[in-house]
């Protein structure tokens, strides 16, 4: 399932966590060890770019972070990103750079790479959001299944095991999500690829594509 594998969704070079991504295949593997990650990274940082803040709690001194922003660690915060009013970061979070967490959105055990959007009520959760990705208002990822079972990924029918009871969703680069729209559990989604608003989306959604609704995909057209 090449579709799905790590080097088909992200460039890299856009990840302060460039390190984990390169250990493995798939980037549901990636979702268990970020925590450790975080924790090692963050006691290498130099200390003239990153401040300490509380228990395994990192930030950039080119951050800017809302006094009602709520941090707890294992926690990176990326130069030049931006933690707005009443941001909900829990835990196991690294933000890229140039990343834009927003009011009342809410992170746990993710990685944004930079240039990440998630400005407006969101949930992101047990997920990875590529370069210059970006999750409209209200748009949230789910990350358990109603039934608890653990989560697969679909890909062209398909089942891939995850092995996890958690797990949201992952957006390649450059993936734009429509206001409103749920990411359902083991969601993938290509890179340079539209999700309309108010999408309910499962399994995969290949790269380079527009995501009307569910069995309506059409590949985007490439302007000159």
């Amino acid at each position: 399932m090449k579709e799905i594998e790590i080097n088909h969704l992200f460039d890299l070079s856009h990840t302060i966590a460039r390190e984990l991504f390169e250990r493995k295949r798939y980037p549901f593997e990636i979702l268990p060890e970020i925590s450790d990650f975080i924790v090692k990274l963050g006691n290498m940082l130099s200390e003239d770019l990153f401040e300490k803040r509380g228990e395994n709690i990192w930030v950039a001194k080119s951050a800017t972070v809302a006094p009602t922003a709520y941090l707890n660690g294992p926690l990176i915060i990326d130069e030049g990103a931006e933690i707005r009013h009443c941001a909900f970061i829990r835990g196991s979070a690294i933000v890229g750079k140039n990343a834009v967490v927003g009011n009342s959105t809410e992170l746990k055990n993710v990685i944004l790479f930079d240039c990440v959007q998630v400005p407006h009520y969101n949930y992101v959760g047990d997920s990875i959001l590529g370069y210059k990705s970006h999750m409209g208002a209200g748009s949230i990822t789910s990350n358990v299944k109603s039934d608890k079972t653990l989560v697969e990924v679909k890909v062209n029918g398909k089942p891939l095991a995850t092995g996890l009871k958690k797990m949201g969703a992952v957006l390649g680069d450059e993936v734009e999500v429509g206001c409103g729209s749920i990411l359902n559990p083991g969601s993938v989604i290509g890179a340079h690829t539209n999700i309309y608003p108010l999408s309910s989306v499962r399994g995969y959604v290949p790269s380079g594509s527009i995501y009307k609704k569910q069995g309506e995909v059409a590949q985007k057209e490439i302007r000159n």
